[in-house]
């Protein structure tokens, strides 16, 4: 960013790292930071390195968390006999937006997606298996995005649980193919809980 003095570059060049955001949106962002007051810049700062350093991963879902357990699985109001496999914690908080699906969660962490070198081992599918050790699991909704990866990773867990002898369901789509259900509104998702379909391994 050599047209630009050097905190104000690397301030840009920080937010072009950010997926979504290019060098217009970068610098845009880049000024209405320093427009901000200095109490609201220390503050926006803050509030980065506190979500850094602060949140980390439960450890039975893999959704994020403060201090052990997330608040869905500490929740024993939860349906803990159904459970959603999503791929990340932005899809986690659609569905609690739904406020109508009652069980628990399993987050992968991702897709699988070989031409960018994800393969099972990267995502906490070995984390889901542990799971379904104790017989607690009566149903799994496979629920990844219904586009190329989120299919063929959905396919991959429903060879990989059928042995666990568990019911196997996948969403209906009534959502758009290619959608992100963070993006879905919550009467469609809704609709697509209500009715998810069997999956056959």
């Amino acid at each position: 960013m050599a047209d630009y003095v050097l905190p104000l570059g690397r301030l840009i060049d920080s937010f072009r790292k950010l997926p979504g955001i290019g060098s217009k949106t970068a610098t845009r962002l880049a000024f209405a930071v320093l427009n901000l007051s200095e109490e609201d810049a220390a503050n926006f700062a803050s509030a980065i390195l506190e979500s850094k350093n602060d949140i980390h991963t439960c450890p039975v879902c893999c959704n994020l968390t403060l201090e052990g357990l997330c608040p869905i699985c500490a929740d024993a109001e939860r349906d803990g006999s159904m459970l959603c496999v999503v791929e990340t914690p932005k899809d986690v908080m659609a569905f609690e937006r739904v406020r109508e699906y009652r069980g628990v969660y399993h987050v992968l962490g991702g897709v699988l997606s070989p031409m960018n070198g994800i393969t099972p081992e990267m995502l906490h599918i070995k984390e889901l298996l542990s799971r379904l050790e104790d017989d607690t699991v009566k149903e799994i909704l496979i629920a990844t995005n219904p586009n190329v990866e989120g299919e063929a990773t959905a396919s991959y867990l429903a060879r990989l649980l059928k042995p666990f002898g568990v019911k196997i369901s996948r969403l209906a789509y009534g959502l758009p193919v290619g959608s992100d259900l963070e993006y879905t509104d919550e009467v469609t998702l809704h609709r697509a809980i209500e009715g998810r379909r069997p999956m056959n391994g």
